[in-house]
């Protein structure tokens, strides 16, 4: 079965993450298997240059996620507790939720580092 072209398109839009607030970061776009390594460089090059300790990512504005996606707030997560520095993220979309809770880290994702 083969997806719509206006489901492939948008699944395969470009991940951003822009700067909000002071402090605060949003994550727009799709956050899955295609956009994994973008992703996983723009949050680590976030991390090294951000101001000050704590640091909060806004997910509202994830069009789509997937495991990928999961593993790339994770890593982001290390990147964070490795360098001393407190992150979390806020408004996880549903999606991404639940494949947080069936892959035990919800609390981790909520709580964060």
């Amino acid at each position: 079965m083969s997806l719509p072209h206006a489901a492939r398109a948008s699944d395969a839009g470009e991940f951003r993450l822009a700067a909000a607030a002071a402090g605060t970061l949003r994550a727009e776009g799709p956050l899955t298997f295609l956009t994994a390594r973008r992703a996983s460089e723009l949050g680590l090059a976030a991390l090294a240059s951000a101001a000050g300790g704590a640091l909060e990512v806004d997910c509202h504005g994830v069009t789509s996620s997937d495991s990928a996606g999961l593993a790339v707030l994770l890593e982001w997560l290390g990147a964070a507790r490795r360098s001393g520095r407190s992150l979390r993220y806020t408004q996880l979309p549903q999606g991404l939720a639940a494949l947080a809770h069936i892959s035990d880290v919800q609390q981790l994702l909520e709580r964060g580092v």
